[in-house]
């Protein structure tokens, strides 16, 4: 109780205020109806008091009271006049987190209120104090006139462009209302209450302005399209009228913006202005289609004012938004802009944390319409890659959710590319940034990788290597999957793998990946697959050197070349020369173990005539003795051989896709029994159990044993080890013709019956 008193109190400390609040907010409910009673008038008070309804009220009716306060004091004029600036705030607040609190009579309401503020403030600037001389008191100075960010005296109504040394009350609520304005719109102005009768009631109106003024070669400056409409708004209903009065209100903005500011600050303004104005016209074009042919005019002018500016390239986004929003209702050619936009901005800004993150967000939520509307949308996937290579912490988010759009069947192995080598795109980026900004000489100010920097920064400006960074720099799509120095390439940035930016770059691929194969195996059809499969056999050795970041690559690929091969079991033979040539390279097993073992383990199960009719008995024989000789040569025991450096479950899995194999072209039992047979001296050797634990050992020794007792009945042993191609999708329980349910029946029997069975 004692903190709300403090909180009421007029007199009390600012600071204190603030310290109340902040408590009340963190501390247990409140009773709300409690804070509510009594309001006070002071301005300072209800703000931080508001604060604390907010955070502390559980539904609408907790906030009614303080709502219909702020209302009244909108009505009111108030001789200090501060309580009207600090409630539009506040109830804007308010109406974001519930914004069916407003009845429609108290929308209408504020709409008027809305209406004045924007449209009807003063124009001189507010009053100021003057010490009148050294003889003489305090007096009070003539207003001034207000000014343009240009110096020249205002001529319009007044918006937040316009300049003064002080402002009075009325222009304080112009720029609240202008703040609040878009939020106010996209909450109340959704429910397609669009007055159809006015349409044609301004569109006739600007056509007398057309003929009766003789400026209507001017007709897309801002003064024509005021003076046509001004007397026409006042017929609208509130809702709409605010709709005209923002539009005319962010189209003098837009001429506004236009004027060369005289301060820096004035200069930043302007750009926000721009980027505020055209989203409010965008969501004024969505709820009334007839403003689109006004906006136009104003939106082309701009976006050739500003197009090659790369300061106003934030302002650029809202443009292109509005373009695809409206321009087929205009019959507008976009085509440029969006080329534009996708080929120039993410080059050469790559490096403005802010405008990436507007942009991927803008590409996130325009991702449909892009695809359908954007012929160059997806095509552009190198030049967005920049962004995330360049800021990878803070643009992950989004880019694991934008990523799916950008896949498509003609360009997705670039992509897949393009993703391994994202770490290296970040690499050559910073080359290019260090490139334009510094010489090599000046490496000492680069810290302790400064030598290092230099050298790849004299590489980068050499004309031998200049196709390789173009090509890994390209801006779009289509100059082909990959190039064929690429391992060069991976040299040149060699000593750039520990820069920090790389590294977290590295981090993200694994992420991005495993987004890209869920996505493309939707897709994908069988010319498609074979492809992925042949990338994943080649860019398992050819990956940029990053400490952890070739296993974690690889780790994804061994999970999704199952994946692949189990949504299209013919891969296997119809790459069997790349897997052949792979999977016969003990090489492999050293560089690559885990992804290598995969391999040799789809190869095991889907190298069947069950899965396909071209699996013949050559084929299968032709990688049993490719992978018996790989066996043969890491499993050799010399006195002199060092410990193995494979891990044990390798040594399993090939001995299982041999037995397996086996199976199959049951020639080939009596070399793999006799090879199996040889696996527990090659475990109790020396070198074997000096790196292997005893339970390691013993699973070699035993998986050999079980293999060998199988293989003395071999169709046992192909029923066992190669199930039918329906056990993805059993019916057993109400299949009684399946398979597997008679073979257990059959076991059953002769176990239970003590008889001797045979093979047939």
């Amino acid at each position: 109780m004692k903190l709300q008193t403090v909180l009421r109190s007029s007199s009390c400390p600012e600071q204190l205020q603030v310290l109340s609040s902040s408590i009340l907010q963190e501390s247990f409910p409140l009773s709300v109806h409690s804070l509510c009673s009594d309001l006070s008038q002071d301005s300072r008070a209800i703000s931080h008091l508001a604060s604390v309804v907010l955070s502390q009220a559980g539904n609408k009716e907790d906030v009614i009271p303080l709502c219909h306060h702020l209302l009244r004091s909108l009505e009111s004029r108030l001789s200090e006049g501060q309580i009207s600036k600090h409630a539009l705030p506040i109830l804007s607040k308010i109406i974001s987190v519930y914004p069916e609190i407003l009845t429609d009579d108290q929308v209408n309401l504020v709409s008027r209120k809305l209406v004045d503020w924007l449209r009807y403030a003063s124009m001189q600037q507010g009053a100021s104090m003057s010490s009148g001389g050294f003889f003489s008191g305090p007096r009070t100075r003539q207003p001034a006139p207000l000014t343009e960010v240009d110096g020249v005296v205002t001529g319009d109504f007044f918006t937040v462009l316009c300049v003064g040394q002080s402002y009075t009350e009325d222009q304080w609520m112009n720029m609240y209302t202008f703040s609040m304005i878009k939020s106010w719109l996209l909450t109340y102005d959704m429910d397609g209450t669009t007055n159809a009768e006015s349409a044609p009631l301004i569109g006739t109106q600007v056509i007398q302005s057309q003929h009766q003024d003789d400026r209507s070669e001017l007709d897309s400056s801002v003064m024509s399209m005021v003076s046509a409409t001004s007397s026409s708004s006042r017929l609208l209903p509130p809702k709409e009228r605010l709709r005209e009065k923002a539009f005319e209100y962010c189209q003098r903005l837009i001429e506004q913006s236009d004027r060369k500011a005289l301060k820096r600050t004035d200069t930043e303004l302007q750009k926000a202005c721009i980027v505020e104005s055209v989203s409010i016209m965008d969501i004024i074009c969505g709820e009334d289609p007839s403003y689109v042919y006004r906006a136009f005019p104003s939106i082309k002018a701009l976006y050739r004012r500003l197009n090659g500016d790369l300061a106003q390239a934030r302002a650029l986004l809202p443009i292109a938004q509005f373009y695809l929003n409206h321009s087929e209702t205009a019959a507008v050619d976009s085509e440029a802009v969006f080329s534009q936009l996708f080929r120039h901005c993410p080059a050469e800004q790559f490096n403005e944390p802010m405008l990436a993150f507007e942009f991927i967000r803008f590409c996130l939520l325009n991702a449909s319409m892009l695809q359908d509307r954007v012929a160059n949308y997806r095509q552009s996937f190198p030049n967005l890659l920049k962004f995330l290579a360049w800021n990878s912490p803070g643009l992950i988010t989004e880019f694991v959710e934008l990523l799916p759009s950008l896949v498509a069947p003609d360009t997705a192995i670039e992509l897949l590319h393009t993703l391994l080598d994202l770490p290296c795109l970040a690499a050559a980026l910073d080359l290019q940034h260090r490139s334009a900004c510094y010489q090599a000489s000046d490496h000492s100010t680069w810290g302790q990788q400064g030598a290092k920097m230099a050298a790849c920064l004299d590489a980068f400006r050499q004309p031998s290597y200049r196709g390789l960074f173009l090509y890994i720099l390209r801006p779009e799509a289509g100059t082909g999957d990959t190039i064929d120095r690429l391992k060069m390439l991976h040299e040149i940035v060699a000593d750039m793998a520990e820069s920090p930016r790389v590294v977290r770059c590295a981090q993200v691929v694994p992420v991005l990946l495993r987004i890209y194969f869920n996505t493309v195996i939707q897709i994908a059809d069988e010319k498609l697959m074979n492809h992925l499969l042949l990338v994943l056999l080649e860019r398992s050795s050819l990956l940029y050197n990053i400490k952890t970041f070739n296993t974690e690559v690889q780790k994804v690929f061994s999970t999704h070349l199952q994946a692949l091969c189990k949504l299209h079991p013919p891969l296997i033979v119809d790459q069997s020369r790349e897997l052949l040539d792979f999977a016969g390279s003990p090489a492999n097993i050293y560089s690559k173990e885990d992804f290598y073992t995969h391999v040799v383990w789809v190869i095991g199960v889907y190298l069947s005539v069950s899965y396909d009719c071209r699996c013949t008995v050559e084929l299968i024989t032709s990688f049993f003795e490719s992978l018996e000789a790989v066996l043969f040569e890491i499993t050799q025991v010399r006195q002199s051989a060092s410990p193995p450096s494979f891990s044990p479950r390798l040594i399993t899995v090939l001995m299982t896709t041999l037995t397996k194999l086996a199976t199959r072209s049951q020639d080939l039992i009596p070399r793999v029994s006799l090879f199996l047979s040889k696996m527990r001296s090659f475990a109790r050797s020396g070198p074997v159990t000096a790196c292997y634990s005893e339970e390691d050992s013993e699973e070699i020794i035993t998986r050999a044993h079980e293999l060998i007792n199988l293989l003395k009945l071999p169709n046992v042993a192909q029923f066992v080890l190669a199930p039918s191609a329906e056990g993805d999708s059993p019916r057993w329980h109400r299949d009684t013709n399946a398979s597997l349910p008679q073979g257990m029946r059959a076991v059953s029997g002769i176990l239970h019956r003590q008889i001797n069975f045979l093979p047939t």
